[in-house]
């Protein structure tokens, strides 16, 4: 009996000992499982994370492609803005429709004009008679351009050979003399009539320029200024002041004569960066005995106005 007694103790012995490994065992299997899910979170927490950063990378990217897309389209605004300010710009530039001839204007002149090729807001006309060239513009006939609401486009044309400073300052001063006798108001242009069989260089028009901008009236020019032609040349040789503000009225290229509804679109060509307001296109009618042209706002401000 105390075998038995004594062997019980060791089966519990055993018993508690099985306890107690099972016991460890489900404490490591429990503390592994615990480990396992604190990994497992950690590793939900980074995925987490790590999609909330890309959710937050996106929505900067999508935040930074708005404000691109914004930006481009204020751009485009911008553009749109500067592409209406060029054709508001053009579209306010008028053009008006005039004549010039070396005829005297009377009232059956001017019916012959106005019954065949419409009302001239323009009429050039020439100073000082010059026989068998022209007749010279007199005080009568200024009144009747100006009862007809028209301006006058004043020309100086008794040049036949433009070369040097001396003759250039001759014939300004003559034009001046003239224009004064006329009763030409300050401010007017006095243009200069320069025909393409005549020689020309740049010091006669420097001439020009410089002499008849000293007086009260402004320095103009007259000719055909094609590709190539002497008079363009000895344009683009004078000094920058006299290229910038001497203004030009070009007999080039030609599109012939026509009444004033079908009057070209403007295009003249002259010196570039010129003050360049008037384009005489269509050379003697023999209806009238007059050229047909086409000038700007600008030429308006430099003609003979009642």
């Amino acid at each position: 009996m105390n075998e038995n007694v004594n062997e019980a103790p060791d089966n519990n012995t055993e018993e508690t000992s099985d306890n107690e490994d099972e016991s460890e065992d489900t404490d490591t299997e429990n503390s592994n499982e615990e480990e396992s899910e604190e990994a497992s979170n950690e590793e939900n927490n980074q995925d987490s994370n790590s999609e909330e950063d890309g959710s937050n990378e996106e929505e900067s990217e999508n935040g930074e492609e708005e404000n691109n897309n914004d930006e481009e389209s204020s751009d485009n605004n911008d553009d749109g803005s500067s592409e209406d300010e060029n054709t508001e710009e053009e579209s306010s530039q008028e053009h008006y429709w005039g004549v010039d001839s070396a005829s005297y204007t009377d009232e059956e002149h001017y019916s012959c004009i106005v019954d065949n090729f419409g009302e001239p807001s323009v009429f050039g006309r020439y100073i000082g008679e010059n026989e068998g060239v022209s007749i010279g513009l007199d005080r009568e006939e200024v009144n009747f351009l100006h009862d007809n609401d028209i301006s006058i486009l004043v020309i100086y044309n008794h040049v036949n050979d433009a070369v040097g400073n001396e003759q250039g300052v001759e014939h300004a001063e003559q034009a001046i003399a003239m224009a004064e006798d006329l009763s030409i108001p300050e401010d007017i242009a006095l243009f200069v009539d320069i025909e393409p069989e005549y020689p020309i260089d740049s010091s006669f028009l420097q001439a020009w320029y410089e002499t008849v901008n000293e007086s009260n009236y402004y320095p103009a020019v007259y000719g055909v200024f094609d590709e190539g032609s002497e008079l363009l040349e000895a344009y683009n040789a004078m000094e920058s002041e006299a290229l910038e503000n001497m203004i030009v009225w070009t007999a080039y290229p030609q599109e012939g004569v026509t009444t004033k509804d079908n009057a070209p679109e403007y295009n003249p060509q002259g010196p570039d960066n010129s003050m360049l307001y008037g384009w005489q296109y269509g050379l003697e009618s023999e209806t009238c005995t007059i050229d047909t042209n086409l000038f700007t706002n600008d030429m308006m401000d430099y003609l003979w106005k009642e």
